[in-house]
């Protein structure tokens, strides 16, 4: 590996690890989660065959607690996604800690296109690798495992990138003077919240990333694979088409922290996010400017 990445441990006031460095791939697809549960499933099962044996333990039961993830487990949440009778959203969440954030967790959120308790839902899945796993296997597999996982997913904007893996957005819990000199420094690294941006995001983007997958209608608004293919004529780009008028892009070998002590922001994310940016979501009001910080930080890689 080239890249030099960032060991990151960021803890809450209670010393419980919050965030941690790793590599997340997320998945944001404008269907009813009724439409797509069996796809969803797979690339849950998928990813299970892919990790470690036992990296998997605790899983959140139908009462919110944290429980062990044994066999019995495993069928509830095959049910808790497969199963769509009776209407409302559905909910799975795997970990590898019932207490701390793990390298390998899976998030899902089933919405409901037409639910009134959302402002504009999409179905959201994400997955987590700590970096040893990038390190260990290398890039090459992590792009193949990604592709993998994106095979049979209706995606309309999905990414794979270097980020601070936490649980349920948990790094909004730990130590804020280093968080935001880690945001500062590095602009490729991803902090993310699944579950609360798949009630708002609806069919737009979130920025440029090391992988970013691009599906319909948001391929569409961009101007298709020919005009991405015009505008991203770099030799460490790479545009891979798949099945369902869907799109792999490809901005490096490898993930990228994107230090700012190493130089400029290299051109391929500059010019895909100036394709991207009018189709970013952008969150509307304000608490005591938090969400303007989260817009003005989105777009650090959208001239």
């Amino acid at each position: 590996m080239k890249e030099a990445f960032p060991l990151i441990r960021l803890r809450g006031r209670g010393g419980w690890l919050e965030g941690r460095d790793g590599v997340v791939v997320s998945f944001f697809i404008h269907r009813d989660h009724t439409e797509v549960a069996p796809a969803i499933w797979r690339a849950i099962e998928t990813y299970r065959r892919a990790i470690p044996a036992g990296s998997l333990n605790w899983y959140t039961s139908a009462d919110g607690d944290m429980v062990p993830l044994d066999g019995a487990g495993w069928e509830h949440n095959r049910r808790e996604v497969i199963d769509c009778i009776g209407g409302g959203g559905r909910t799975a969440e795997l970990r590898e800690s019932p207490s701390e954030t793990g390298g390998y967790q899976v998030e899902y959120y089933g919405r409901l296109l037409n639910s009134p308790f959302h402002d504009a839902p999409a179905t959201a899945l994400a997955f987590t690798f700590p970096t040893e796993y990038l390190l260990r296997h290398g890039a090459e597999h992590l792009r193949a495992l990604a592709f993998e996982l994106a095979r049979e997913l209706p995606f309309n904007f999905g990414y794979a990138s270097f980020a601070i893996v936490s649980t349920q957005g948990s790094w909004a819990s730990g130590d804020w003077t280093q968080l935001e000199a880690l945001l500062s420094r590095y602009l490729g690294l991803d902090v993310y919240s699944v579950g609360r941006a798949s009630s708002v995001i609806g069919t737009h983007g979130l920025g440029p990333h090391w992988l970013t997958f691009l599906g319909q209608p948001l391929l569409g608004r961009i101007g298709g694979t020919e005009a991405l293919r015009s505008a991203l004529p770099f030799p460490e780009t790479s545009l891979i088409p798949m099945d369902g008028d869907r799109l792999l892009i490809t901005l490096g070998e490898e993930p990228s922290a994107l230090d700012t002590k190493d130089g400029a922001i290299p051109p391929q994310y500059l010019a895909l996010g100036r394709m991207l940016k009018p189709f970013m979501f952008e969150y509307t009001g304000d608490i005591d400017g938090i969400q303007h910080d989260v817009n003005r930080w989105r777009r650090r890689l959208c001239p």
